[in-house]
C-alpha cells in the first residue's frame, strides 16, 4: 500500500524535479527507485508549476498523452494524461534548437487547435469543442525521453509534466473544416518514422478534448480563450538520436520543421 507524500517529501521531490529540469538532467529522484502514487505524481506536477509561475513562466495551454489503449496499459494508466505548456518553450516553423539543451530528445507528430472561447465543462460536446477552435496547426512536440524508475513509469511521467519540453507549431488552418480521413508524418533526415493514414477529422483529432476540459474542472481550471491544446499522438515518442531536420506533415493540416544542431 502506498503512503501519502507528506507534505515536506511533496516539497522536497518537487524543487528536486525543477532542479533537474533546469539542469536538462530530469528525473534524478527516480533513479532510488522510489514508489509513488499517480495521485502525489498530479500533486508534484502541480506544485512544480506554482514555482515555475512564481520565477515568472506562463502556461499557455496543455498536452494531452497517451491516448492509445497501448500505451495507457504501459504506462499503468486507465486513462490518458495531460501536461502543461510553457510559453518560453513554445518555438516557431522552421526553428534551429541545440540537442543539448534536451536530454534523449524525442519526437511526436500531432495536430494542435487554439481556442476562440474559455471553455465551459458543462457544455463540453464535440460539437461545441469544433465551434470552439479558432485555428488547428500541425505540431512537433519535443520529449525528455528519461524514465529512471521501475515499470510501469506512469507516475513518473506525470511528475514531469508529461515529458513534456517544448513544441513547434506550423502555420494556422482556419474555417470549418469538414469530416475527412487525414494522414500525418514524422520525418527524420527526409526518412518517414512514423505515419497515420486513416485517422478522421475531427473525431479521431478531438476524440480526448472532452476529457481535458473535465479532468481540468476537478481541480478548479478551465481552458481559456487563447489556450494551446496538444491534441495527442497514437504512439509513444521517438528518439532523434543524431537525426537534425525532424518534420511533420499532413495533407489536411499543413508542415512543421525544426532543426537539431
Amino acid at each position: 500500500m502506498m503512503i501519502e507524500l507528506t507534505k515536506n517529501q511533496l516539497n522536497t521531490y518537487s524543487r528536486q524535479i525543477l532542479d533537474d529540469y533546469d539542469s536538462k538532467n530530469p528525473s534524478t529522484i527516480f533513479k532510488d527507485k522510489i514508489t509513488i502514487s499517480n495521485e502525489d505524481a498530479w500533486r508534484i506536477q502541480s506544485t512544480v508549476t506554482d514555482l515555475r509561475q512564481k520565477r515568472g513562466e506562463e502556461v499557455i495551454g496543455y498536452k494531452i498523452g497517451c491516448v492509445s489503449k497501448d500505451t495507457q496499459l504501459k504506462m499503468g494508466f486507465t486513462k490518458p494524461a495531460w501536461g502543461r505548456l510553457w510559453k518560453h518553450e513554445l518555438y516557431p516553423d522552421g526553428v534551429t534548437l541545440e540537442k543539448t539543451n534536451y536530454s534523449n530528445p524525442a519526437m511526436e507528430a500531432e495536430f494542435g487547435i487554439v481556442l476562440n472561447r474559455d471553455l465551459t465543462p458543462e457544455l463540453v460536446n464535440l460539437d461545441y469543442i469544433l465551434a470552439s477552435i479558432e485555428t488547428i496547426h500541425p505540431i512537433i512536440e519535443i520529449h525528455n525521453l528519461v524514465f529512471n524508475g521501475n515499470p510501469p513509469f506512469g507516475a513518473e511521467l506525470l511528475a514531469n509534466n508529461a515529458i513534456h519540453a517544448g513544441v513547434v507549431i506550423g502555420k494556422p488552418t482556419t474555417g470549418n473544416i469538414q469530416s475527412q480521413i487525414t494522414d500525418l508524418k514524422l520525418i527524420f533526415d527526409k526518412e518517414i518514422i512514423d505515419t497515420w493514414l486513416d485517422k478522421k477529422w475531427p473525431n479521431n483529432m478531438v476524440s480526448e478534448v472532452e476529457w481535458l476540459v473535465k479532468e481540468q474542472s476537478k481541480i478548479g481550471n478551465i481552458l481559456k480563450k487563447g489556450d494551446l491544446i496538444l491534441t495527442g499522438a497514437y504512439g509513444l515518442p521517438i528518439p532523434i538520436n543524431d537525426k537534425k531536420l525532424i518534420e511533420v506533415t499532413s495533407s489536411l493540416f499543413g508542415n512543421v520543421s525544426a532543426t537539431f544542431q
